[in-house]
C-alpha cells in the first residue's frame, strides 16, 4: 500500500480546524493578552506578556475577571503550546465557578488538543453539561489526527444520538477516521448523511471525501467527488493523486499533477513517494530535481522510499546532497535513512545523531540497535540498549533478534524473561523472534537427551 510521508491528512485537517475555530467558535485571535478588571475598578491591564497576565489571574480573588480574559489568556497559550500554564489556569477557572460556559470549555478542549494531551481534553469534555456542535467536532477532530480513530466514530455516533447535528466541519473532522481503518461503509453512510444536509459542495467535506474514499480503493467514487466539486483545490488534486498511485494508476496521477494549477511541497512528496513505492525510482528522482522547492520533508520522503525499497546507495548520496544542499536532517531523516544501513555507513551517521543532539530519542535508539545487531555488532547495540533510561517493546526485541541471529539462545531467552519482569508485553515481532531461540534449544536438549 503506497505510504507518502507527507501527511495528507494532517494538510486537510490543518485547513479546516483553524477556520472552524475562527469561524464557527468566534475565538480572539489578538496577539496580545489583555486583562480588564471590572468597570468599578480602575486597575487595568492591557497589552501584556502572558506570563505577566498568568501571574495577575491567579492572584485575583474577586469577581474581576471574566471568560473572556480566560479565553484571551488561553488562546496565548495555546499558540506557544504551553501545557502547563494552561494547566494553571484551568484549575484557576475550576475555583471559580465557569461550569457552564461552553465557548470557555471549548477553548480549553482545544488548548489541550493543541498541546498534545487528548485524554485531558476529553476529561473536560466530558465534563460540559451541554456541549455544542464545536465541542463534539474539536474532539472528534482531535482523536482522528491522534491515532485514534475508532474513538473518532464512536464520539460521532454518541453526538447523533444525543440529538446534536453535525455541521460540515464535523464530517470533514470524522471522515478522516474511516479513511485512516478504511471503513468504507461507515464513510459511505456519512456521505449519504452530507448529501441529505446539503454539505457535499463544501470544499473541506468533498476534501474529505475524496481522502476517504480513494483510501478505501474506491477510484471511480474518489474522482466522481473530485470531478463535480465546484473549486477543486490543492488539497483535493492532491489527496486524487495519492489515490490513483495507491491504485497503481500512475498515467492517471501524473496527468492529474500536470493539470494541477498550484502544486505545493505535499503534492510534489506525493508523486515522488509514489513513483519511488511502486518501483519507479528513475522517474521519482527526475520529479524530486524537477521541484522548485525542496524543504526536509521532501528530502526525507525520496530517502525514505528508497531505503524502503532496498536502493540504499541512493538514498545514502542524497542524504549527502541533503547535507551539502544546506537542508539539516531532522530525526525523521535519520529514522528513513537507518533501517537497511550496512555498519559503515550506520556508524557514520550514529556520530551525525549525536552531533544533532538526537541521542536520546527512544526511535532512533532502537533503530541504531536494530542496525548494529543486524550487522552483527551485538556488543555495539547491548552498550546503546544498557544506556537507554526507557525502553520499550521494540527495543526488546530488537536487542532479542540481534541475540538469536548470532546464536545465543539462551542470552535472548534470558532477556526475554527480563523482559517480562520489566512489565513490557511483547508483541507478535517479539514472539517471532524468540521462537527461533526455543526451537534450538529444544532440539539441543532432545539431542542431548538421546546422548545420554
Amino acid at each position: 500500500m503506497l505510504q507518502p510521508l507527507c501527511n495528507r491528512k494532517r494538510k486537510i485537517m490543518g485547513l479546516y480546524v483553524g477556520q472552524m475555530w475562527d469561524l464557527q467558535c468566534r475565538l480572539p485571535t489578538t496577539s496580545s493578552v489583555k486583562i480588564q478588571s471590572d468597570a468599578n475598578n480602575n486597575n487595568s491591564v492591557s497589552d501584556v506578556d502572558d506570563v505577566t497576565a498568568l501571574c495577575n489571574i491567579l492572584h485575583i480573588t474577586d469577581n474581576s475577571v471574566d471568560s473572556s480574559n480566560y479565553v484571551s489568556l488561553l488562546q496565548g497559550f495555546i499558540r506557544k503550546r504551553a501545557l502547563s500554564e494552561g494547566k494553571l489556569i484551568h484549575a484557576h477557572i475550576n475555583q471559580r465557578g465557569f461550569a457552564a460556559d461552553t465557548l470557555l470549555h471549548n477553548t480549553l478542549i482545544n488548548m489541550y488538543v493543541k498541546c498534545g494531551s487528548v485524554v485531558d481534553a476529553r476529561r473536560v469534555f466530558d465534563q460540559m453539561p451541554q456541549p455544542n456542535v464545536c465541542s463534539w467536532t474539536v474532539m472528534i477532530a482531535a482523536y482522528a489526527r491522534h491515532g485514534f480513530p475508532e474513538e473518532a466514530l464512536i464520539l460521532f455516533r454518541q453526538m447523533r444520538r444525543t440529538g446534536v447535528s453535525p455541521n460540515q466541519f464535523t464530517f470533514a473532522s470524522v471522515l478522516p477516521a474511516c479513511a485512516i481503518l478504511e471503513s468504507l461503509e461507515e464513510g459511505m453512510e456519512i456521505h449519504e448523511e452530507i448529501i441529505r444536509n446539503e454539505f457535499q459542495s463544501d470544499g473541506f467535506v468533498a476534501n474529505a471525501l475524496v481522502d476517504m474514499y480513494a483510501k478505501c480503493g474506491r477510484i471511480e467514487t474518489a474522482r466522481d467527488v473530485f470531478e463535480k466539486m465546484p473549486k477543486p483545490n490543492t488539497v483535493s488534486g492532491t489527496s486524487m493523486v495519492a489515490g490513483y498511485l495507491q491504485a497503481g494508476y500512475l498515467d492517471e496521477a501524473l496527468n492529474l499533477f500536470q493539470r494541477m494549477p498550484q502544486k505545493d511541497v505535499c503534492a510534489w512528496t506525493v508523486m515522488i513517494t509514489g513513483y519511488a513505492q511502486n518501483g519507479f525510482v528513475d522517474e521519482a528522482l527526475k520529479l524530486f530535481k524537477a521541484m522548485p522547492h525542496r524543504d526536509i520533508i521532501s528530502w526525507n520522503a525520496i530517502i525514505a522510499s528508497l531505503t524502503q525499497i532496498g536502493n540504499n546507495v541512493d538514498a545514502l548520496e542524497l542524504f549527502q546532497q541533503m547535507q551539502l544542499a544546506g537542508v539539516k536532517p531532522n530525526l525523521k531523516t535519520f529514522a528513513g535513512i537507518l533501517p537497511r544501513c550496512i555498519m559503515e555507513h550506520g556508524m557514520e551517521i550514529h556520530g551525525k545523531i549525536v552531533v544533532s543532539g538526537f541521542q536520546s530519542s527512544i526511535f532512533l535508539l532502537n533503530a541504531l540497535i536494530d542496525m548494529y545487531a543486524r550487522c552483527g555488532s551485538i556488543e555495539k547495540a547491548h552498550v546503546l540498549f544498557d544506556k537507554m533510561h526507557q525502553r520499550d517493546v521494540v527495543s526488546w526485541t530488537a536487542m532479542i533478534a540481534g541475540y538469536v541471529q548470532k546464536s545465543w539462545d539462551k542470552e535472548a531467552l534470558k532477556l526475554f524473561e527480563q523482559m517480562n519482569l520489566a512489565g513490557v508485553k511483547p508483541d507478535s515481532k517479539t514472539f517471532a523472534s524468540i521462537l527461533p531461540a526455543c526451537a534450538s534449544l529444544a532440539a539441543l536438549e532432545e539431542e542431548s537427551t538421546r546422548a545420554i
